[in-house]
């Protein structure tokens, strides 16, 4: 066990390794230990509605401090002296929730706008230092405001799926006999863990910033910077700091009136969606259930628009008691209770399901997955190569045939979603062999991708993400891991499209790192996107 700079951080491993080894940060029934912890009984509110703020400290005293984030961030609530109690977080916390007495409550003032919330507590540590803690949640609009054009939905599934505060998250965990298996299960009443809030600016991200030279040995920096600086190694891969956060401060400096919403709030508020001309989704959108696909759908259906600069739309996932938790049993999909139906928590483009992801969205993540990290794709381009130059989405770009877009930002990459293709006089078509709609499905730009690392005989390096991917994906869409099928999935690119379902339209940026160019203020990825919402019907104010 580890104190790093006041955090309280967990290694299981005796010789820790920054990317194989398991480490997380809990609250430790140690009174020696200086340490603050707090969360939010929901993941998002509206005005009026009551805030529960659930806190546990070691300080007999310490103080909150709720501010709005975005690109000029606000306070809106400051309060000091506050009596603290330390509740030591139980060892199944990450599957079953902290349990908690509430220590704050408070109405939501009417004059609080919709945004992100960020809530902070302090206590000294008792050395002329301090111990923080932060969580979020998202205000989304009242019922009888104007909205705005633009809807925001946050990918909370995704950043639940990654929270691995408490020990365990849908990667790694404390499950099973011998206490080191990742949970199917996990609960949203805990702490988020460090760096899903908020982000030191040079925090790295995910894809490789530098070419590596021949026969360099695959690396992960990101992970290594989260393990030397008292981090969650899985901060680059979801949470409002990495991705939502990027492009909040974009729009409202570009001036784009935005509302917000969660996923949750997708699954549980029939015709959520309907009094919006566009919704965006970036980043990281990995976990969905069949509710929220069902209802971005049906928007579409009705003439709705969607923009979607996010990558690695994936996996079926369920929500129980009341949203609470959140389930899905991934590759151990044999263990699920609702195995061998649709509603099984496994890809979606698995034959017991067969609604693959560009049946909502144009673009599949089985089909692309890595790229720009490890050794999947590590010296590739790190941007789109343009295909279709003329579409709308490329106007006022100047951009040619054969252009890379996004390259210096690094925008392609770590995860991105694409099609099956064949080329036809130098241009991408769909081939609809992976459940895409080929006349209705649009391929501007792309680059390539893969399932699995590439690494040489020589390397004596651990691969982080290896060759399970690639049998699982086989095993998911064609019953066998034979070469055969491995080689079918192994190869694949992320695509820029554009996706004509019913009355309405899908632009997909199938990459999580779009956000990437958004906060470099790269000239080509500030274009496009403005291009994407402008004709969606969020035109920006100056």
């Amino acid at each position: 066990m580890t104190d790093f700079p006041r955090r309280v951080v967990v290694r299981r491993a005796p010789a820790p390794s920054a990317v194989h080894d398991h480490y997380y940060e809990t609250a430790i029934d140690d009174p020696d230990v200086s340490q603050i912890w707090c969360y939010t009984a929901q993941l998002s509110y509206r005005s009026g509605d009551t805030l529960d703020i659930h806190v546990s400290t070691t300080s007999p005293v310490y103080s909150l401090e709720i501010v709005r984030d975005g690109a000029e961030p606000t306070r809106v609530l400051e309060r000091s002296g506050l009596e603290g109690t330390f509740h030591p977080a139980p060892r199944r916390c990450s599957v079953e929730g902290c349990g908690w007495p509430v220590a704050v409550t408070l109405p939501i003032p009417s004059d609080w706008i919709p945004g992100a919330y960020v809530v902070k507590t302090a206590a000294s540590d008792g050395c002329d230092g301090r111990v923080e803690s932060e969580h979020l949640f998202l205000l989304r609009a009242a019922d009888e405001a104007e909205p705005a054009p633009l809807l925001l939905l946050a990918a909370t599934s995704t950043w639940i799926a990654y929270n691995d505060w408490g020990g365990s998250n849908h990667y790694e965990g404390l499950e099973g006999s011998g206490g080191d298996l990742f949970s199917p299960t996990l609960s949203i009443e805990r702490p988020w863990t460090k760096g899903f809030v908020s982000l030191p600016p040079q925090a790295p991200r995910i894809p490789l910033e530098k070419i590596l030279p021949p026969n360099s040995p695959v690396r992960y920096p990101h992970m290594e910077w989260a393990f030397a600086n008292g981090y969650s190694k899985k901060y680059a891969s979801a949470g409002w700091a990495s991705y939502e956060r990027l492009f909040v401060c974009w729009a409202e400096t570009a001036g784009y009136r935005i509302d917000y919403a969660t996923q949750h709030d997708l699954h549980f508020l029939p015709g959520l969606l309907d009094r919006y001309r566009c919704v965006v989704i970036v980043g990281h959108d990995e976990y969905w259930t069949g509710e929220m696909r069902d209802a971005v759908d049906a928007y579409v259906d009705a003439g709705g628009h969607v923009a979607r600069f996010a990558g690695n739309f994936l996996w079926q996932i369920r929500l129980e008691d009341a949203g609470r938790r959140q389930t899905c049993f991934k590759y151990r999909v044999a263990e699920d209770p609702l195995r061998g139906t649709d509603r099984a928590t496994t890809c979606w483009g698995a034959r017991q399901i067969g609604r693959p992801g560009a049946s909502t969205f144009g673009l599949n993540g089985t089909s692309g997955v890595y790229a720009g990290w490890g050794g999947c794709a590590p010296r590739g381009a790190g941007g789109f190569t343009v295909y279709r130059p003329e579409h709308w989405a490329f106007e006022g770009t100047g951009l040619c045939y054969g252009d890379v877009v996004g390259a210096r930002s690094r925008v392609f990459g770590y995860e991105v979603d694409g099609v099956d293709f064949s080329f036809r006089h130098g241009l991408p078509i769909a081939t609809g062999d992976d459940g895409a709609v080929p006349e209705r499905t649009e391929i501007v730009a792309m680059a390539p991708a893969s399932v699995a690392e590439d690494i040489g005989p020589d390397d004596a390096t651990e691969p982080f993400i290896g060759a399970l991917d690639l049998s699982f994906v086989a095993m998911a869409l064609f019953g066998g891991t034979q070469e055969t099928d491995l080689q079918r999935v192994r190869r694949g690119a992320g695509m820029m499209a554009e996706y004509r379902r019913g009355d309405g339209t899908v632009f997909n940026a199938g990459s999580c790192e779009w956000v990437a160019g958004l906060a470099a203020a790269d000239p080509f990825i500030d274009r496009i996107t403005r291009n994407v919402l402008d004709r969606f019907g969020c035109r920006s104010w100056p």
